[in-house]
């Protein structure tokens, strides 16, 4: 996975990475929010003609420019463009929009196995998913040799796009302790992989047993919510009142997930809540920026509960995608217990939109509740 990291450090500089897509093919990929104009000119040195421009599904749908519901969008300039037409197409805030025009000057061409994979590293390392690419024609026994001598990272798109399977997969605990908190103790313990990627946590609350079914719930992390109290939100509410639920109930997990936003990170979070101060409702607004409605992945999750010892569990959520997605990945779900706050003024029309268009369960019944025996 080395070689991985060492991508995602230089992507997230702002430098050019080769990224190889088998079949002899290979390319030069660099972040289109960080391309300024001496970059394009590198890349069209690279290429000898204009490098095209790879957009996640969801910011090809926004534009207008294709109807995709997945995968990425490949745009080649029908000639030269500048930085600012780049802007225009990555960002949703940096214009009130492209013009028809403009997005004339671009046609729909292949997808490349390279285009996927940077499209996935640009989503690794927190950037708006959009790509300049320009394709190597280097035999590819030169590519090695041809990449160091310029110190490219050179990877293969394959260890991109199985990244956070794999990362998943070396998770281990590194470091645990015992916290005071406000409603009761708990022990916290760390979850590290073997990648440059963040910590989770898991609170453990009491002292539950590994045989019978724990009070269990996934919550990601939140700055905003979390820490500052943010009224624009319901995850404070969450947070606190689980960790109260389980102190009440005698014992429970918490796993506090390093997957800020819905998995897009804070500064796109912080995009996309500029979006909804000019009318998108949070799902449209995560659209706009190239994003799936929700970029989260619950195989950590999974992970850390199998090695705590919890294989069946109580869930607490509202969120049926966790259900299915636990479910998937081995443990058993006895029951949901819902966790819902009173809204206010701030995150009504979030929590409406999580309930009719997410199909959040915000109101509990019995028919919703118990899910197995």
């Amino acid at each position: 996975m080395l070689g991985t990291e060492v991508a995602k450090l230089a992507l997230r500089q702002g430098l050019p990475v080769v990224i190889c897509g088998g079949r002899g093919e290979a390319a030069l990929v660099q972040a289109a929010e960080a391309i300024g104009p001496s970059d394009l000119t590198l890349l069209r040195e690279q290429r000898g003609r204009e490098p095209t421009l790879v957009l996640s599904a969801q910011r090809a749908r926004a534009l207008g420019c294709s109807d995709q519901s997945t995968g990425g969008v490949v745009l080649r300039p029908r000639g030269e463009f500048d930085a600012t037409v780049l802007s225009t197409l990555v960002d949703p805030l940096a214009t009130a929009g492209p013009s028809a025009e403009l997005l004339s000057a671009f046609e729909i061409a292949q997808t490349h196995r390279y285009d996927s994979a940077a499209l996935k590293l640009a989503k690794l390392v927190g950037l708006l998913p959009a790509a300049l690419v320009a394709r190597l024609d280097t035999a590819p026994d030169d590519l090695p040799g041809w990449a160091a001598e310029r110190g490219m990272p050179l990877i293969g798109a394959e260890p991109i796009l199985v990244y956070e399977q794999r990362a998943s997969m070396t998770l281990r605990p590194v470091s645990r302790a015992q916290i005071p908190l406000a409603m009761t103790d708990a022990q916290l313990v760390a979850f590290r992989p073997s990648t440059g990627t963040a910590d989770h946590l898991a609170i453990i609350i009491g002292q539950p047993p590994r045989d019978q079914p724990v009070l269990a719930r996934l919550h990601s992390e939140c700055f905003t919510g979390d820490l500052l109290g943010s009224l624009r939100c319901d995850c404070g509410d969450q947070l606190r009142g689980a960790l109260a639920a389980m102190a009440a109930a005698g014992g429970g997990v918490l796993l506090y997930l390093a997957q800020e936003g819905r998995g897009i990170g804070l500064a796109n979070k912080l995009r996309a809540y500029a979006l909804q101060d000019q009318g998108l409702d949070t799902i449209d607004a995560n659209s706009a920026l190239g994003f799936d409605p929700d970029e989260r992945f619950y195989w950590p999750a999974a992970e850390m509960l199998r090695q705590l010892g919890f294989t069946r569990i109580r869930l607490m959520t509202n969120n049926p995608d966790k259900l299915a997605a636990l479910s998937h990945y081995g443990i058993v779900i006895v029951e949901r217990v819902p966790l819902a706050f009173p809204s206010n003024a701030h995150n009504e029309a979030y929590l409406r939109t999580k309930a009719l268009r997410s199909g959040h369960l915000l109101e509990s019944s019995p028919g919703q509740k118990r899910l197995s025996p």
